[in-house]
């Protein structure tokens, strides 16, 4: 992205795809999780959760991931204009979150929006703290004035090294060391490796984050070893390079030759053997001088960027405030 920063790649899922699809190339039999690495499946055909845990040095070499709490959320119909699963979506998305915030109902929290708002697949955090209950103040001024249950929540779109001139990094910690906040929560745009998880996954982790590593440009990690608190990242991919889109026409072509393939053959060996990870990379290298690090976008993505800074909005309200429904929020927002 533009002016000093891009989106992260950090889906956990997609690192246990390649992990997976490695492991069934190089050891040709049936895949079984590594150790240290536990996995759990909820939800429906709406909402489909994901967790994965990983719980030991072993488990992070597998996946490449530190120790910790990984949650998706994948929707394929997030775009469709449906409230019955829209609504569905922020009460998961607040379910999956209270899992991870762990302090006091009254302990008061940092949202953390990075992101360029001058640049729509960039400006996801930017625009879920427009929309966020914001109650520190209130509860500093006026507290006859506020509901049971609500806690001081305080809310920061920092920009990005391009605009400011100041790493992100160093504008949270100085907003931690004076506002002295229990948790973060920090919301950031992701860049997918698979194009149908665009606009679709939600992503949480209660390991930190390191904005702007999508493409390799990374700043200053936020996290509890940088901070001192936790930090809660979520995320939504909202664009996809060059390589992704080559590689996923490729697996298709790929999935329906193995399909149309004599089993046993030479040929059919050849295709499954294939291993995809290493095509990908062989692909970027291929388009590298005639695109560079092209990224691309879906041509809604100004719908999708205000729908999903709702939905992310509004699980994070219900989450923090014990109490609060989605018919409450609007009684808080200017």
């Amino acid at each position: 992205m533009s002016n000093g920063r891009s989106v992260r790649t950090d889906l956990t899922l997609e690192a246990r795809e390649l992990f997976r699809e490695q492991y069934v190339n190089n050891m040709q039999q049936e895949y079984r999780e590594p150790p240290g690495v536990d996995i759990e499946n909820d939800g429906d055909e709406n909402i489909k959760v994901t967790r994965v845990r990983i719980t030991s040095p072993t488990g992070e070499a597998s996946l490449g991931k530190p120790m910790g709490n990984y949650i998706t959320l994948e929707v394929p119909r997030l775009m469709d204009n449906d409230q019955e699963l829209y609504e569905n979506t922020c009460k998961m998305l607040a379910r999956e979150l209270a899992r991870l915030v762990n302090i006091d109902k009254k302990a008061t929290v940092l949202v953390v929006g990075l992101g360029n708002w001058n640049v729509t697949p960039d400006a996801l955090g930017p625009k879920v703290v427009s929309s966020l209950m914001v109650t520190r103040h209130l509860l500093e001024y006026v507290p006859d004035q506020v509901d049971e249950g609500v806690r001081p929540v305080c809310a920061v779109a920092p920009g990005v090294l391009g605009i400011t001139g100041i790493e992100t990094g160093e504008i949270i910690r100085g907003i931690v060391d004076r506002v002295k906040p229990s948790a973060i929560i920090a919301i950031d745009s992701l860049a997918s490796r698979k194009m149908e998880r665009v606009n679709t996954t939600i992503q949480l982790a209660d390991t930190g984050i390191t904005p702007g590593s999508g493409v390799g440009n990374k700043r200053m990690e936020l996290s509890k070893k940088t901070l001192g608190i936790p930090v809660i990242a979520i995320g939504v991919p909202t664009v996809v390079d060059a390589a992704t889109m080559a590689n996923d026409t490729i697996d298709l072509v790929l999935d329906s030759m193995i399909k149309e393939a004599p089993q046993g053959t030479e040929f059919y060996k050849m295709l499954k053997s294939i291993d995809r990870n290493e095509k990908y990379m062989m692909i970027q290298e291929v388009l590298k001088p005639y695109v560079g690090d092209l990224i691309v976008t879906p041509k809604e993505i100004d719908d999708a960027i205000k729908k999903i800074s709702k939905v992310i909005a509004n699980g994070i309200n219900i989450a923090l405030h014990e109490g609060i429904t989605l018919n409450d929020v609007n009684r808080y927002l200017n």
